[in-house]
């Protein structure tokens, strides 16, 4: 009989023990306060923007406690490279615009300003070539806007 009541005081002690451990074990982890301050600022028309934003992307980890949503399917359906101007990093970075500030609930206050700097990295790459491929070019980007512009999730 003796045997019997240990047994289950044991499990008690074991159970007590674990749970005790659990709280810091299951916590959610804080999201740092400047999320909303650090998405703005990589969603922003200027060239300093799109860099800082490429640089964080390039090291997601050291973000990680700021549970960004970085999935991407670049251009949606339109080409990610149409007649060969790269335009996937613009679109991944439109992409990531949307969804963040979706999920923050902040999406219908920013939405011009994400098209905005959307066609803004389009011009830069644009800016990369001259003459009638620049134009050519400059006419895809401002199609690729527009099509976002009227046709982005709102």
């Amino acid at each position: 009989m003796r045997r019997r009541r240990l047994v289950p005081a044991l499990a008690t002690a074991t159970s007590t023990a674990l749970l005790a451990l659990a709280p810091a074990a299951w916590a959610a982890p804080q999201v740092p306060a400047d999320k909303p301050q650090v998405l703005s600022r990589w969603t922003q028309t200027g060239a300093a923007s799109y860099h800082a934003w490429a640089e964080a992307r390039e090291h997601r980890a050291a973000w990680a406690a700021y549970a960004f949503d970085w999935s991407t399917d670049q251009c949606t359906s339109s080409p990610d490279n149409p007649f060969g101007f790269p335009f996937a990093d613009a679109c991944a970075r439109h992409d990531f615009g949307y969804r963040n500030h979706r999920a923050a609930g902040l999406f219908p206050a920013a939405k011009e300003r994400l098209d905005l700097a959307f066609h803004a990295d389009l011009k830069r790459v644009c800016a990369r070539y001259s003459g009638s491929r620049r134009v050519s070019c400059e006419g895809t980007a401002l199609t690729y806007y527009q099509a976002v512009r009227l046709l982005g999730i709102s």
